[in-house]
């Protein structure tokens, strides 16, 4: 559920903070008081396209906020996120704006826009117009038709969409496959020659790199070996004024009185342990000033192998192990092409079988959709009528398109007739603008049992009613109320009369600055904002009486709803 939202510097909006409670939340004000900043600040905060007019004017930047309560599947989406999640439960998500940068933040945390929107889907659905047209276009009815299967579509239509794919790769594999015999012998002869190549080098991985070591040393191995043998001389006991000569002079006479006392002792042992180690260095350094040791013969070929492999690395890898890889599948390519026609027609029995396992799972989706289709249809057939549809006819058809996608096969339409005697038709040709919000407000109250997202947001909802089908409309939002946090932005009276909260959007001005706010209205304020719903320019008794009137009969309704 959305309990606030925080919004800084954007458009009309100063500042202004807002909490929302459950239920029914009702946005009303005077045509050009900013009541679209709602929508947009929302939209905003949730990875909305954002525009420079939209900053307010004179400020460096812009603030929304919105928190949300969470629920077991929020929480799971910010442990995959690795978001760190509140004490008290709530997600609160907020986007600084400014020109040419933006920072979201979950629970005070930098996150991307994917980031952000990833999570929004699970915790609020914002409906426009532009929702309502989607329903003009039949991909909506499939994903409509999908939602309500739930669950139960769900394996298998990855099952579907997994055998999809496998038919794409396989007709992908089949279409670069093909070649003539005269291309066939080309790519023979080029891979032999390749893997000839490759195997005549006798690659062994780690090669290179030891090779590379040993040619470092033998070019620089004049240098090498001078400063070696001075090193040598200096800690050696052969020369005179050595470092072992010196150890050991000092070594014999400490043990002339090591026996006199025993820390004494201690130090001849510590004296004979860095002879020792002296000895050891002196082993070693002669041992590599040995291995130093080369003719010029070895020098040829350890700088020929160098280049063999550097030459095949040049070609076939960056590494050996690379080099060695493509030999084998240069390998491989040699046995599929040995036999070529046997190769393509096992890519072909296989591309059938494919094909075969698509068709059945395909088959099995539909099967789900037009057992879930015939119960949806009656629902929202029921719906429809309760949202003053008197006499409407409605049918989800379902039929088998063309291609094969890897939703499946199914071709899903919504067919609607309003009118006594008419066939029904596509919505197109059909539902106008506010026959199409009346359509999508069925969906909802509908799939309101199935959706897992608290927060609905409703705006346009009622373009084009008015009169009972008004009334209808407030009824059935009142209907999705009891399942989901709703927020409707209207203009019409007979739903703000349904409102659990109801706020007003408001502009004031003054010589140089025009300010938007909304703010929560008491009871008699609400009832004074429904009579100039009502067509009343000043609140006059009657004016009253009629408001009072029409939140009496939405109270009713709510009494008898429950």
């Amino acid at each position: 559920m959305l309990t606030s939202l925080h919004v800084k510097n954007l458009a009309l909006m100063e500042e202004t903070e807002v909490e929302f409670g459950e239920g029914l939340n009702i946005l009303t004000g005077e045509t050009g008081a900013g009541k679209s900043l709602l929508i947009g600040s929302v939209n905003l905060a949730l990875g909305g396209k954002f525009e420079r007019e939209m900053l307010r004017k004179g400020a460096e930047s812009a603030l929304v906020e919105l928190v949300f309560t969470g629920n077991e599947r929020v929480r799971g989406k910010l442990e995959e996120l690795e978001l760190e999640q509140s004490e008290d439960g709530t997600v609160a998500i907020s986007r600084k704006i400014s020109v040419g940068k933006n920072v979201y933040r979950i629970n005070g945390e930098t996150v991307t826009a994917k980031q952000v929107k990833e999570l929004a889907e699970l915790l609020i659905d914002i409906h426009g117009q532009h929702e309502h047209q989607s329903l003009l276009h039949k991909k909506k009815h499939m994903e409509i038709l999908d939602a309500y299967c739930g669950g139960k579509l769900a394996k298998e239509a990855e099952a579907v969409a997994a055998a999809y794919r496998e038919c794409r790769e396989l007709e992908r594999s089949l279409e670069e496959e093909a070649m003539d015999e005269e291309a066939k012998a080309r790519e023979q002869a080029l891979a032999r020659f390749e893997l000839q190549e490759i195997e005549q080098a006798h690659l062994v991985p780690g090669e290179d790199e030891e090779l590379e070591q040993r040619y470092r040393i033998m070019v620089n191995g004049k240098r090498i070996t001078e400063n070696l043998s001075e090193s040598y001389q200096y800690t050696g006991s052969d020369f005179e004024g050595g470092a072992g000569g010196a150890l050991s002079r000092a070594l014999r006479a400490l043990r002339n009185v090591s026996g006199l006392d025993g820390r004494l002792g201690e130090l001849e042992g510590e004296l004979a342990e860095i002879d020792n180690l002296l000895a050891d260095y002196n082993r070693d350094l002669a041992q590599y000033m040995e291995d130093c040791e080369f003719d010029d013969e070895e020098y040829a070929a350890v700088e020929e192998r160098l280049n063999l492999l550097n030459r095949l690395k040049e070609k076939y890898g960056n590494t050996l192990e690379a080099v060695i890889a493509y030999g084998e599948g240069r390998q491989k390519l040699l046995d599929k092409l040995e036999d070529y026609d046997a190769y393509i027609e096992g890519l072909n029995r296989r591309l059938a079988a494919a094909r075969a396992n698509l068709e059945e799972s395909c088959g099995r989706l539909s099967k789900i959709r037009r057992k879930h289709a015939a119960v949806l249809t009656k629902q929202l057939k029921e719906a429809l009528v309760n949202l003053n549809f008197a006499t409407v006819e409605f049918e989800i058809a379902i039929d088998r398109a063309k291609t094969v996608t890897a939703k499946g096969y199914d071709d899903v339409e919504f067919l609607i007739s309003t009118n006594p005697g008419e066939g029904v038709r596509a919505l197109s040709q059909v539902a106008s603008g506010g026959e199409l919000s009346r359509i999508m407000l069925a969906i909802k109250t509908v799939l309101a049992g199935r959706d897992d997202i608290d927060t609905l947001i409703f705006d346009e909802i009622d373009t084009g009613i008015s009169g009972r089908t008004a009334w209808r409309v407030s009824e059935q939002l009142d209907t999705v109320a009891h399942a989901h946090q709703v927020l409707c932005i209207t203009h019409l009276p007979q739903i703000a009369a349904m409102a659990d909260r109801h706020f007003v959007i408001e502009k004031s001005s003054t010589q140089d600055n025009t300010i938007t706010d909304i703010r929560l209205l008491e009871e008699e304020e609400s009832l004074g904002e429904l009579a100039r719903l009502l067509g009343s320019d000043t609140l006059t008794p009657a004016a009253l009486s009629n408001a009072r009137d029409m939140r009496l009969q939405a109270a009713a309704h709510k009494s008898h709803s429950k």
